[in-house]
C-alpha cells in the first residue's frame, strides 16, 4: 500500500509597532495546526507554539486541507497588529507496510497528546503557584487587619471608659455646686 508522508513547518513573526518591523519571536503566541481530507476526515490537529513542525500520514490520494490558527485573541483586541506566518511544506511519497504507517501515527499521536498534557502541567503548576502567593499576601492583611481591629477595640474601651469617669466626676461636682448632694 502506498502512503504519503508529509511534514511542515512554521515559524510566526508578530509586528512590532515601535520598531517598525517583525519581531524574530512571537512570545505568548501559537498555532493551532489542523490537518483533513477532502472528506472531513481529520489527520492532525494540535496546538504548537510560536515556530514547530508538524508530520502526517495521508493514507489516501487527493486534496488535502491544511489550516493555521492564532490561538492568541490579543490580536484583535489591538487592531494594528499583524502575523507573518513562514510555512514550509515536504512531501514525498513511501511504500510503507501499514502496520508500520499506523504505528508510526500512534507514537507520534501519544507524543503530541504527551507534549501538550506537560504544557497544561507546567500551566497548572503555574497557576498553582500564582494562587498560592495570592493566598500568602491575603492571610497576611488579613491578619494585620484582625491585629488592629483589636487595638481599635482596645482603644474604644479606654475612651468609653475615661469619659465615663469624666461624666460621673463632673455630675459629682455639678451636685456638690448646687448642694443637691
Amino acid at each position: 500500500m502506498s502512503y504519503v508522508f508529509e511534514t511542515g513547518s512554521f515559524k510566526i513573526q508578530q509586528w512590532d509597532i515601535r520598531r517598525q518591523d517583525f519581531l524574530e519571536s512571537a512570545p505568548g503566541l501559537g498555532m493551532f495546526v489542523t490537518v483533513t481530507t477532502y472528506n472531513d476526515e481529520v489527520l492532525l490537529s494540535k496546538l504548537y507554539g510560536p515556530q514547530g513542525r508538524f508530520y502526517f500520514t495521508s493514507h489516501s490520494p487527493g486534496e488535502h486541507i491544511i489550516c493555521l490558527e492564532s490561538n492568541s485573541t490579543r490580536l484583535v483586541s489591538f487592531g494594528g497588529s499583524k502575523l507573518r506566518i513562514h510555512l514550509e511544506i515536504r512531501v514525498g511519497q513511501r511504500d510503507l507496510d501499514a502496520g508500520l504507517a499506523q504505528a508510526k501515527d500512534r507514537v507520534n499521536e501519544v507524543s503530541f497528546k504527551l507534549e501538550h498534557l506537560i504544557e497544561q502541567i507546567e500551566q497548572i503548576v503555574k497557576e498553582q503557584n500564582y494562587q498560592r502567593d495570592r493566598e500568602e499576601d491575603f492571610r497576611m492583611i488579613s491578619e494585620d487587619t484582625n491585629s488592629n481591629v483589636l487595638w481599635w477595640a482596645f482603644v474604644q474601651t479606654l475612651i468609653f471608659i475615661s469619659i465615663g469617669i469624666f461624666q460621673m466626676k463632673y455630675l459629682k461636682d455639678f451636685f456638690i455646686a448646687k448642694k443637691l448632694v
